[in-house]
């Protein structure tokens, strides 16, 4: 698990397709300070896994993970080239303060950046997005993009054929992460609420919830 609030932003420092996947090297000082083989990492909002850990020739701490099919299927991972820069942030500790949201590093797809527009102390981006993960964003509502745990500001009607939302950043976000060097038509990757997810996913059934067994909907399940 993760919290969306950025540690460091890391550099793509080597790139190996293998197969139909991608084995990634990634200059990363602070998230490499305590990292061991499986330590869990986000990159720019996936959930990788170190395999691997190193050093560039400058000194800086490095880590290689391997990125499946899917993961380069559903995200902007694909787009990244040698020296591409990245969000990282390390898994939560358990004393850890929740300052962002619940984060999986399990993103639903990207959003494409349609525009940016200033305002007296921040920056207002919109972003469109796909039809099918509309429905799981609400206004005022946690987003995750690329990692970052921001709340949604604005968002297209529910009829509107082009579906879009807007974030508000505040200049230490566009400082702090990538989001501040994106320029319209980037993708960004896009994780949802999990809360939204599991009731989209409950609604799809037709069985109603009183029907489901008792150890579901009373503690019977949890008993000492």
């Amino acid at each position: 698990m993760f919290t969306g609030l950025i540690e460091e932003i890391g550099e793509v420092v080597d790139i190996s397709p293998v197969g139909d996947s991608l084995r990634l090297t990634i200059a990363g000082p602070l998230v490499t300070s305590d990292a061991t083989h499986g330590t869990s990492i986000c990159v720019s909002g996936v959930c990788l896994t170190v395999i691997e850990q190193g050093q560039t020739a400058d000194g800086r701490g490095t880590f290689t993970a391997d990125v499946m099919a899917q993961s380069i299927r559903m995200s902007a991972l694909a787009d990244l080239t040698v020296g591409s820069r990245v969000n990282l942030e390390r898994a939560a500790r358990l004393d850890t303060r929740l300052g962002g949201h619940i984060v999986q590093g399990h993103v639903d797809g990207t959003a494409t950046l349609l525009s940016i527009t200033p305002e007296d102390n921040w920056k207002t981006y919109r972003f469109a997005i796909g039809v099918e993960l509309a429905p799981l964003l609400v206004d005022k509502g946690s987003v995750t993009l690329s990692g970052t745990s921001l709340t949604v500001s604005d968002i297209s009607a529910a009829d509107q054929t082009e579906q879009w939302f807007e974030v508000s950043l505040i200049p230490e976000t566009l400082v702090a992460t990538i989001l501040g060097s994106l320029a319209p038509g980037d993708r960004v990757n896009v994780e949802t609420d999990i809360i939204a997810r599991h009731v989209a996913r409950m609604l799809q059934f037709d069985r109603p919830v009183h029907e489901l067994p008792s150890s579901i909907t009373t503690n019977e399940g949890f008993r000492s």
